[in-house]
């Protein structure tokens, strides 16, 4: 472990003994001692540190840096005319995040084109589910994650939850896109801006009250954990429910979902003896840092009903009845408990019921002629609908904030 790794323990090494037996046990601190093995990691090996306790040792002190030298402003301003993974990085930023930025956004070496490319022929079959369960899934799961809830309310997305949302959906769809990681795409763009937004909120965020008040301990925000939590939410979860609904999926193309998130995470700052190897890897992982933190919390449960309220107002069909019964499918009543979800005993077991029945529909017509291709293009008709809604017709663009939620 190197200095800054030190020197950060020891920061928060005091708050973590202050909080002894009495604080680990608390509901939303539940967390089981990091025991999962670097050897299942694509890096194969690594020290094996608890990634609670790792930040971004790469972009924080230079976000840091960025916010107090006034530049913030002037940097969003740059990045905006930054669309696409071939642009070169725009004129007018400053020397150190310029220098930064030309690391980060490199692949890793361990970047497979052919499984990248296995990964958008999963996404043209089976968009409709992933877009689903990233919109009525994970989005919601968020809620129930304390630390995610608390991030983002108290930071300054919170205080514009369409934005913020509209921001965040633009991960989810450009890691999905078709050419992600090609160089007509956006994902590399998408990520980098991502983690520069994470180095911002951990700079920012522990000079909140509100957050300070309510972290459980937690001194810097967004560990190497907190990502893999949500990474968890997204990649691990999403996977896990068309194969409980019985969708047929192709080894080729579930390694290749796999791999288009194993970038992400890497391009998020992630070091890569943290990102699973594998799906069994992954469920082992997720069971360790997903599952046993769930919880309810205030911020959490009003995020859930602006969440709620945003895609009711998308007037689509989407009543609240039916977003809570069909949310509670995908996580389970006891995840719909802790985010506040009513109980819906008419669209419940309606959805129960009728939803397989259309999986086993779509699933009959995908290997017909046009079909996967056919719906692609009603599906990403849809996803750019939702992004343009969300952002008022303006595109979401991601912003490095400068202040946390107005109090």
């Amino acid at each position: 472990m190197d200095d800054l790794s030190r020197r950060r323990m020891l920061i928060t090494g005091g708050a973590l003994g202050a909080l002894g037996a009495l604080g680990a046990a608390s509901p939303a601190r539940a967390k089981s001692l990091w025991t999962w093995a670097p050897s299942g990691s694509v890096a194969g090996k690594g020290a094996g540190v608890d990634p609670d306790w790792v930040w971004d040792e790469e972009a924080d002190p230079v976000l840091a840096a960025v916010i107090e030298r006034g530049e913030v402003a002037k940097v969003n301003e740059a990045l905006r005319k930054w669309t696409r993974n071939d642009q070169a990085l725009p004129a007018g930023l400053p020397a150190d995040l310029r220098d930064f930025m030309e690391r980060a956004r490199r692949l890793p070496s361990w970047a497979d084109q052919d499984k990248l490319t296995a990964a958008a022929r999963f996404t043209t079959k089976k968009g409709i589910y992933t877009g689903a369960l990233y919109g009525l899934g994970s989005g919601l799961m968020s809620c129930a994650i304390p630390r995610e809830a608390r991030a983002v309310y108290y930071s300054k997305g919170g205080a514009d939850m369409k934005d913020r949302i509209a921001k965040t959906a633009q991960l989810g769809y450009d890691v999905g896109d078709l050419d992600a990681y090609q160089p007509s795409g956006g994902m590399i763009v998408t990520a980098v801006k991502t983690r520069l937004v994470h180095a911002a909120v951990r700079h920012l965020l522990p000079q909140s009250p509100g957050w300070s008040g309510t972290s459980g301990g937690q001194t810097i925000p967004i560990s190497q954990a907190d990502i893999m939590v949500t990474w968890h939410s997204l990649a691990t979860f999403v996977m896990s429910k068309p194969i409980d609904w019985g969708v047929r999926i192709s080894p080729s193309e579930s390694a290749g979902y796999l791999h288009v998130w194993q970038v992400t995470a890497h391009m998020l700052g992630v070091l890569d003896e943290y990102i699973p190897a594998s799906w069994d890897e992954a469920n082992a992982q997720s069971r360790q840092v997903l599952d046993p933190i769930l919880a309810s919390t205030p911020e959490g449960r009003e995020l859930t009903d602006v969440l709620l309220d945003l895609v009711a107002d998308l007037d689509a069909g989407l009543t609240r009845p039916l977003i809570n019964g069909f949310t509670r499918y995908t996580l389970g009543n006891r995840t719909g408990d802790l985010i506040g979800l009513d109980k819906e005993p008419f669209w419940q077991p309606l959805i129960s019921a009728a939803w397989p029945l259309l999986v086993a529909f779509r699933e009959g017509l995908i290997p017909l002629p046009l079909i996967p291709a056919g719906a692609w293009t009603v599906e990403e008709a849809l996803r750019k609908f939702v992004l343009f809604y969300l952002s008022e017709g303006k595109g979401p663009s991601i912003e490095i904030p400068d202040a946390n939620r107005p109090s």
